[in-house]
């Protein structure tokens, strides 16, 4: 079986870093300076430097405290270092947090608000999925962070979790809130159509987006 990254260009030898010998100083110190970065939250970074000192790089704002960045004016090497970090996956980007997904169970980057769930794992708003029980078509109203086995259905004492028909499925599945636009009334507005609550295991991403 061919692979597709096995192409010559990729096969060649070559370093994983760039030549430092050819980047302008404060770009060679942000590779090779031994640093700590730390997620803070909201595109903020703590640097613990090679100095000792501790700075706080807010990555949307393109700032940092150190005096380089603050009182210079320069893109200094913290900023440097925590754009490299990001872009080696060390360290989730802006927006995003360490965790483990709530549907699959890995160690991924998930949302700092929201469902927690990988970009793998997720559905917005829009996304078509297909009920694995029955096999119809539904449409993605709200993704939810309540657990299947804590949400109640309206009008009734049981869990979404407690169902017959969930009950192969997680119970701290991630509820899921779901539409049927594609029988009945389709002239009715999404927004109209009646709310069914779903685990998020017992839904199949479909390749496509209504809205």
């Amino acid at each position: 079986m061919t692979h597709l990254e096995h192409t010559a260009a990729s096969s060649e030898k070559r370093p994983l870093a760039p030549d430092v010998g050819r980047l302008d100083d404060r770009s060679a110190r942000a590779w090779t300076e031994a640093m700590a970065v730390t997620p803070l939250g909201s595109g903020r970074y703590a640097v613990d430097a090679q100095s000792g000192n501790r700075y706080v790089v807010d990555l949307p704002a393109h700032r940092c405290t150190c005096p380089d960045a603050s009182i210079r004016g320069e893109r200094c090497k913290h900023l440097r270092r925590v754009a490299i970090e990001i872009t080696r996956r060390e360290v989730p980007p802006p927006g995003k947090r360490e965790g483990q997904c709530a549907a699959c169970g890995h160690d991924r980057f998930l949302p700092e608000t929201g469902p927690a769930l990988c970009d793998d794992c997720r559905f917005d708003p829009g996304d078509v999925a297909r009920d694995r029980e029955t096999g119809d078509l539904v449409v993605v109203a709200r993704p939810t962070d309540e657990r299947a086995d804590e949400w109640v259905i309206e009008g009734t004492d049981r869990t979404v979790a407690s169902y017959d028909t969930n009950e192969g499925y997680p119970p701290d599945d991630p509820v899921i809130e779901v539409v049927y636009p594609f029988s009945g009334n389709r002239q009715q507005a999404l927004s109209e159509l009646k709310r069914y609550a779903f685990p998020h295991s017992r839904l199949d991403r479909q390749d496509q987006q209504l809205l």
